[in-house]
């Protein structure tokens, strides 16, 4: 006797062991996650596993469309990391891939640094001179639609690649802002960003204008080269050292960069749950401007390795701060190849500023108080109130 099994019979044991191995594989990765002990309620632990499980297998029978599983797998994976906090996160290897390519040319951004926040993409800042900033984005805009397709319930390299697309090609951004009743429509051109990271000049022939727009890899030197050529051709009464817009980037290159300002005293500690990561940075004597007079700009898109400058500097009383409370990102990131060629982006370690402070969520007040004026308001031109405030200092 020949036993015929059908199809649908096949698919649905295909099912239970997908389960069965998902099971397995959950409890697995989560008990070497969360390290849980046998006399640490091990059977509320298993409960939760086996709810899981129930509740995969039940979206998979009744969901009113087919669900890809592997796409499950990744969101599951990725709903544990982005539930620590806004910064972790899963990246297939596709898009870790996508991550460590430099730009060939074939696709084009707006200039934007962004995260997740309470599931909207949020602006934490434009890039000075790219399509978002000439288009009118803001740091701290939440982008709830792109190209009229809701962003809520996306993650965030979803809605990444939503925005991505071949240089020259449009796209249709709707933001909320705040203080707006309305959303607003931006249409904007993609381009290939590119980012000259310090640039320098002359303000009323008397005061050393220095903008950094992030912390890469050679901002230390070319910060020293303009600020020595300054000082060589210009001796200015003071420095106004702009931050705003500044999304951060290697803390080695914040820690060099305040050290610029300073010669002596702490500028920031690390703090984690392994002895490495618990370490202290400290300032050394050579004060690149001699004592000079420094007014430091901070704006919502000051983060991270941007805040460190600023809290160092005021902490240490080495500089005045001026205009709205930074970003609130007190945390250092660490990308965690996996073994399937993918990776994680993992919370490994919080910034305290040298008074202790912690800026997570909170970020660093300025001293002065300036908001922007209006909406023309563009960093370094005219209708820069805040750059055109700290040049009045500096003339009494």
């Amino acid at each position: 006797m020949v036993r015929i099994t059908s199809t649908r019979k096949i698919y649905n044991m295909k099912k239970i062991n997908f389960y069965k191995y998902f099971f397995v594989f959950l409890t697995i990765i989560l008990l070497n996650f969360f390290n849980v002990s046998f006399s640490q309620n091990i059977d509320k632990f298993y409960q939760k596993i086996d709810l899981f499980s129930e509740v995969l297998e039940k979206i998979q029978n009744e969901y009113v469309e087919e669900i890809d599983q592997a796409d499950v797998m990744d969101s599951a994976i990725n709903g544990v990391l982005q539930s620590l906090d806004p910064y972790s996160a899963y990246m297939n290897p596709e898009i870790y891939k996508e991550m460590r390519t430099e730009t060939s040319g074939e696709f084009g951004g707006l200039g934007i640094e962004i995260t997740m926040e309470a599931g909207v993409v949020k602006v934490i800042t434009p890039i000075d001179n790219t399509p978002a900033t000439r288009a009118g984005i803001k740091a701290g805009d939440y982008i709830v639609r792109i190209n009229g397709e809701q962003v809520q319930g996306k993650t965030l390299m979803e809605s990444v690649n939503l925005m991505r697309g071949p240089v020259g090609t449009e796209i249709e951004i709707t933001i909320r802002r705040k203080g707006l009743k309305k959303a607003k429509i931006f249409k904007i051109v993609r381009e290939i960003i590119e980012i000259k990271s310090v640039i320098s000049e002359l303000k009323n022939n008397e005061v050393g204008y220095l903008r950094l727009r992030a912390f890469n890899e050679n901002s230390s030197d070319q910060l020293k080269e303009e600020i020595l050529k300054l000082e060589k051709n210009n001796k200015p009464l003071g420095y106004i050292f702009d931050l705003r817009n500044n999304p951060g980037g290697l803390l080695s290159q914040a820690v060099k960069i305040s050290d610029f300002f300073l010669n002596d005293g702490e500028i920031v500690s690390t703090k984690g749950r392994k002895n490495r990561e618990n370490r202290k940075f400290f300032a050394k004597k050579g004060d690149k401007i001699n004592g000079k007079p420094l007014i430091v700009l901070i704006n919502q898109g000051s983060a991270s390795a941007a805040e460190i400058v600023a809290g160092a500097l005021q902490d240490q009383k080495r500089a005045i701060l001026l205009g709205e409370p930074s970003y609130g990102k007190g945390s250092v990131q660490s990308i965690i190849p996996l073994k399937n060629k993918g990776a994680i982006r993992l919370t490994i370690s919080k910034y305290y500023l040298p008074s202790g402070k912690s800026i997570s969520e909170v970020g660093v007040l300025p001293d002065i108080k300036i908001e922007e004026k209006d909406e023309e308001f563009s960093i370094n031109t005219t209708t820069d109130n805040q750059l055109n405030y700290a040049v009045k200092l500096f003339s009494g």
